[in-house]
């Protein structure tokens, strides 16, 4: 299922503030039912009820792997490495996938992808965020 980014709106200031390398940040994502609202969540304190990861295994939880953020024609793509969940128990319920910097002094969110409905993992359930690996997880222009 592909799904399109929606970028926080504090995002861009927070950007140009200097808040994020998106070179360098160790990017993660949050699960949770409940959409950020957009012109006012701007850091990881204002999500509602981020689920824990303590039912997943395969990946340091929600840590995701940056390949590179370049920028070409002044565009700039931020390209994420898919990240493939797997539960060792339930998780869930779902809908949003969030994606934040750890390393922002406050943890500052950048968008989220809205799956269309709610997912709960069973035990040895699977769940792939699927980046856009040509086009890019996010752009800059």
């Amino acid at each position: 299922m592909s799904v399109a980014l929606t970028k926080i709106e504090e995002f861009s200031e927070n950007l140009g503030k200097g808040a994020f390398n998106l070179a360098t940040d160790q990017i993660k994502i949050a699960l949770t039912n409940t959409a950020p609202t957009v012109g006012t969540a701007s850091v990881y304190a204002d999500l509602t009820a981020p689920i824990a990861g303590t039912n997943l295994d395969g990946v340091t939880p929600f840590n995701v792997t940056t390949t590179s953020y370049v920028q070409t024609s002044g565009i700039a793509k931020l390209i994420l490495a898919d990240l493939t969940l797997t539960a060792n128990g339930s998780v869930g319920p779902f809908q949003y996938v969030v994606l934040y910097s750890d390393t922002a002094t406050n943890k500052e969110l950048i968008g989220y992808y809205d799956y269309g409905s709610a997912v709960t993992l069973a035990a040895a359930d699977t769940f792939k965020v699927d980046f856009d690996g040509s086009a890019g997880a996010l752009t800059v222009a």
